[in-house]
């Protein structure tokens, strides 16, 4: 595919991007561009951009011209707190801040760096233009994964090789500082496409722009799509999609059940930050048939399963997840060349003899309690199952006895179901050693704008809860 600058220059229409103000999106990219031409011939190296810029036009158009410039650009999220943009301006030091005021968040001490006084100089790697994508923050700390335009591309071709497709028309809901975003950005100005970017808000609104829905991807995390579920009209319309992609967090069984049932065309994907976006999918007619998993191995990757000595595993045999892709980021900044060659990750799962991947849980979500060990997803399936709760996550929390004690945190779908009731249905589904200890409920459950848990939140909130009120969370 071509580069950066290539696009820029070769774009002579905006019927491509249906998005308030998308008709300035040329001027917006073509302006920046000349701007940062002209401060390039002042430096020697290449400049560090911050790009926070809320408005989805303006943000893809600075993107686009940092790239077409050579500069390495930081995506960032404008809503991040002060405690999450000061690890940002202490890893980066940018030179050039596009959609928010650092003045707001740090003080003089603290500022950005010029360009003369970097704590990190960009990175040297044979590309030019450099990627940073966000990642970790639910764990309280962001990195950057390194990539560039070259492995953003190559997850393009994967996805186009994969579904047999020459252009790709997507349908936007999700931040565009986020890979899952982002990425439905490139396929479609890429291949020549059409992208709509939508806020989700209006979705649910049912202020749906006109377009032909079988002609688009949709991208969704499972709490989205839960949530346009409960609307007959807005079921009706996921329906009439080419493909309902599915990921950034694991989808539960009653979720998938009722999208077959009302024939929605989904897909449920794989894939990270790191090997930007998917690398398996489940084909919307694989889905229709009843298989559950998260699909076979696109063309740009490969995976293996290996147990904990490294030894490549049979198919259906669990083990670790190890990743080669052509899309595999650099590194995580300030550190390129972590991830050249594979990336080993926290998932557990197995491959079947057609090549389906099946993701079993995470590593470290594993608990260890009472000497059994424990996948949080199979018990958390199991509660959802009984149709009582509208959300839950299943944690280990430290115990004297057990090791861990599990406790359920969960948010019931009729506050006047006790808990009881729903344990009760537990004991003919999971073995004793698997039923919850303790259970905690709350309103809602904290979750990110990707719809992942922040388990850690959770964590603390448990050891608060169970500090004050043991008696209540355990159930005799």
């Amino acid at each position: 595919m071509e580069q950066p600058l290539t696009y820029l220059q070769n774009l002579t229409q905006n019927d491509w991007l249906i998005a308030d103000n998308s008709r300035q999106f040329q001027t917006i990219a073509e302006k920046l561009y000349l701007e940062l031409t002209e401060i390039l011939k002042q430096h020697h190296k290449p400049l560090k951009i911050i790009l926070a810029e809320r408005e989805p036009v303006k943000f893809l158009a600075s993107f686009l011209a940092a790239c077409a410039a050579n500069c390495s650009v930081f995506l960032c999220n404008p809503d991040w707190g002060t405690q999450e943009w000061e690890q940002v301006f202490t890893l980066v030091q940018p030179d050039i801040i596009w959609g928010i005021d650092y003045h707001t968040y740090l003080t003089r001490a603290e500022r950005p760096a010029t360009a003369n006084n970097t704590q990190h100089s960009s990175p040297s790697i044979q590309h030019s233009e450099l990627i940073m994508i966000p990642t970790g923050g639910s764990s309280g700390k962001i990195k950057f994964a390194i990539h560039t335009w070259e492995t953003l591309t190559a997850s393009v071709q994967g996805f186009t090789e994969y579904f047999q497709l020459t252009q790709v028309n997507s349908f936007c809901v999700l931040p565009l500082y986020h890979v899952s975003g982002l990425m439905q950005f490139m396929r479609s100005f890429t291949t020549g496409g059409k992208l709509v970017i939508f806020t989700f808000k209006s979705v649910e609104s049912i202020q749906i722009p006109s377009i032909q829905p079988s002609e688009f991807f949709l991208s969704l995390v499972p709490t989205q799509l839960q949530r346009l579920l409960q609307n007959s009209e807005l079921t009706q319309w996921l329906a009439q999609f080419h493909t309902v992609m599915l990921g950034g967090a694991p989808a539960w069984q009653e979720l998938l059940e009722k999208a077959r049932f009302h024939n929605i065309r989904l897909a449920p994907t794989y894939g990270m930050t790191e090997t930007a976006s998917q690398i398996a999918t489940l084909k919307p007619d694989d889905f229709l048939q009843g298989k559950i998993n998260s699909g076979q191995i696109l063309p740009h990757a490969q995976v293996t399963i290996r147990n904990q000595q490294g030894k490549v595993l049979q198919p259906h045999q669990i083990g670790n997840i190890t990743i080669q892709a052509t899309s595999l980021a650099l590194g995580y900044y300030p550190h390129p060349g972590e991830n050249q060659d594979y990336l080993q990750v926290d998932d557990l799962g197995f491959l079947d003899d057609q090549g389906y991947l099946n993701i079993i849980g995470r590593n470290s979500d594993k608990i260890i309690t009472g000497g059994e060990n424990v996948y949080p997803g199979e018990i958390e399936a199991a509660i959802r199952a009984t149709q009582m709760v509208a959300d839950v996550c299943v944690i280990g929390v430290p115990d004297k006895y057990w090791g861990q004690a599990l406790t359920a945190i969960y948010t019931p779908i009729d506050a006047n179901i006790p808990t009881l009731e729903i344990k009760t249905v537990l004991q003919d589904k999971l073995s004793k050693f698997k039923i919850p200890k303790y259970w905690i409920c709350l309103d809602s459950l904290p979750r990110n704008a990707q719809g992942k848990i922040n388990r850690q939140a959770l964590q603390q909130i448990a050891a608060e809860f169970l500090h004050n009120h043991r008696e209540q969370a355990t159930l005799k």
